[in-house]
Formats: C-alpha cells, structure tokens, sequence
C-alpha cells in the first residue's frame, strides 16, 4: 500500500504539479465541475471516507466500501445560467466488487444564432450539448484498501461542430483505523481533444479571380487541446463523541496541470447518523485572491424506510465571487441494502 501511494505522489508531483502558465490551454472544463452536494459542502475534501455513488466523481475505490444498490440525482445550478444535472446507479457484485454508471450533462439553454448577415440573430436559437459518461469499477481488497477506477467518454457537440474524448480516473482509500483514513486519486488522465464538423467548412469566392468564377471551399483546421488532470490527496479524522455525535475532519491537496494547485477543508457533524451539518473552504496555494469560490456549507438527513430502504436528501451551497449568483446543489439517492 505505501509504495501504491508513493507511486501516485511521485506520478503528480512529477508530471502533474501546478503550472500557471498554463492557464486557458485545456478544455473540457465541465469535468472539473465537482458534483453531490455532500461532496461540494465539504470542499471536496472527503477523499479518504467518501462512499457510494459520490465516491465515482472524487475517489471511485470508495464505491465498494459499503456494498449496495444505489441511485443517484443531483442538480446544480451553477454559473451565467447554466445547470447540471448528475445520474448515477450502482450495485454490488459480491466478491467481485461494485459497479456504477453515471451521466453528467450541461444545459446552457436557448442561445441566438448570429452571422455575418444578422449580427443581431437570425431568430433561431441553439442549445451546446455536454456530457460525459462514465463506468466505474471498485472492490475492497482488504479489511483496509479499496481501490476503482472511472472510465469516461466526454462529448461536446455545438450545432454540427462535435468533440470527444477518453479519460480515466484511479484512486485507493486506505484505512489505518476507524479514526484515520488517507486516499489519493488521479483524474482526467486521456485523449487529447479537437473540434470538427460541417460548421467548419465554407465555400467563398477566391481571391484574384475573375468574376463569375466558381467559389471555392475551406475548412477550419482547429487546434487540438488537452483535458484538466489532476491528482488529489487527502487526509480524514473521525472523532466519535459518543453513540449520538461524531465529527469528521479531513483536508486534500490538488495538484493541477494547467493552474495553480489547490488547498481543500472539510467537515461534517453527524447526530444519530440521520442528520448532518457540513462546511468547508477550499483555496488556491497561489494567487488565491483570484479564486472565485469561498466557503461553502450544507446539510443532509438520511432516512431508513423499513429498515431496508435508504432515503438520503442533502443540500449545500458554495460561495462565488464575480457573479450575481451562488451554487445551490441538491442531492436525491436511495439505496437497498
């Protein structure tokens, strides 16, 4: 297990580490848009403890931890009136561990269309689709490690100009006791991506010709780009009060290749293991005062319906600077034991 871990660290450190000069260089930034509300309360820092369906998008070796039937729905209502909607469904496999599914999609709403003719839109509207799919595959190897793994297919289609990619995300979570737990993660290690399509060709006149030529034809060669990686490790403690409260502190660092790395704070009160409080901050080691998002905070209950079925309801909301209006996450699952 310490040389699995020693090989993550030195994988990020080495090819990973934050680079500011960088910044703008990659795309498919909706993968860095983190998902559940329980995950965003706690500034993503729960790496080492996160469990179920959550567990796919911050650290998939934590799906296995608790074996179950589960499903999933977020929603976020994110920036400049773009929303997300997060589907994800899993299950147990006994010894050969769990699997999950999940879909991430973006809804950026109505769009005009505009050209060289009408400026002001044409009248007609479109709407981008971005999505990302994904497989996850997790089992518990011993009393004390799990790891997963996330396979994703990232698609961005703009009217008839499209992108796809491959990516992988791999964690292990490792537990030294009930009270100290460490995790680690590799994210959005794939393909490089590029744009093509029909919208990209036109046909015009060419230039020095004489007049009543025939038009010719040019396609835009875009440039290709790389995906966001990044590497994540974290640390959580559960201080168990008693049999009615407990506490569970954790703290990550994110190391980024194409901006500057990342300090991420959590925590989470539990009473009776029904009802939770959660909180957390998150800031860039460098430039931090041009990070937009703050603190952020939630809550949650869960539920137990005949003592078989799990209703879990969680809330959260995340501080942003430079825009009218915050995040507001909602998170709906239900799991079978």
């Amino acid at each position: 297990m310490k040389k699995l871990i020693l090989i993550l660290i030195i994988i990020a450190t080495s090819t990973y580490a934050g680079d500011v000069a960088r910044k703008g260089t990659t795309g498919a930034e909706q993968l860095l848009i983190p998902v559940g509300a329980r995950g965003i309360a706690t500034g993503g820092s729960f790496l080492a403890n996160i469990t179920g369906l959550e567990s796919i998008y911050y650290n998939p070796a934590g799906l296995d931890v608790y074996p179950q039937t589960e499903a999933m729905f977020s929603y976020v209502n994110y920036l400049a009136d773009i929303n997300i909607s997060y589907f994800a469904v899993g299950t147990s496999l006994g010894d050969f561990g769990s699997i999950g599914l999940d879909l991430k999609t973006l809804d950026f709403g109505d769009i005009p269309i505009t050209n060289e003719q009408f400026p002001d839109g044409t009248g007609d509207t479109y709407s981008p689709s971005f999505l990302t799919i994904g497989f996850t595959y997790s089992k518990i190897l011993t009393d004390r490690i799990s790891i997963g793994t996330n396979l994703k297919l990232i698609s961005e289609n703009i009217q008839n100009t499209s992108a796809t990619g491959f990516a992988v995300d791999a964690g292990v979570q490792y537990r030294f006791s009930e009270a100290l737990m460490i995790g680690a993660a590799v994210k959005n290690i794939g393909t490089n991506m590029s744009y093509s399509g029909q919208d990209l060709s036109s046909r015009t006149g060419i230039p020095g010709s004489v007049p009543g030529s025939s038009s010719g034809s040019y396609e835009v060669i875009t440039e290709t780009f790389q995906i966001p990686s990044f590497f994540q490790l974290s640390l959580t403690y559960a201080l168990n009060i008693n049999e009615q409260n407990n506490l569970l502190f954790a703290g990550a660092y994110t190391a980024n290749n194409s901006f500057e790395d990342l300090a991420n704070f959590g925590m989470e009160y539990g009473f009776m293991n029904n009802f939770f409080v959660r909180g957390g901050y998150n800031f860039l080691v460098e430039n931090s005062s041009d990070y937009i998002y703050g603190f952020t905070f939630g809550a949650g209950i869960d539920y137990k319906i005949g003592g078989e079925i799990g209703f879990v309801f969680d809330y959260a909301f995340r501080d942003v600077k430079e825009f009218p209006t915050s995040n507001h996450i909602f998170t709906v699952k239900l799991n079978f034991q």
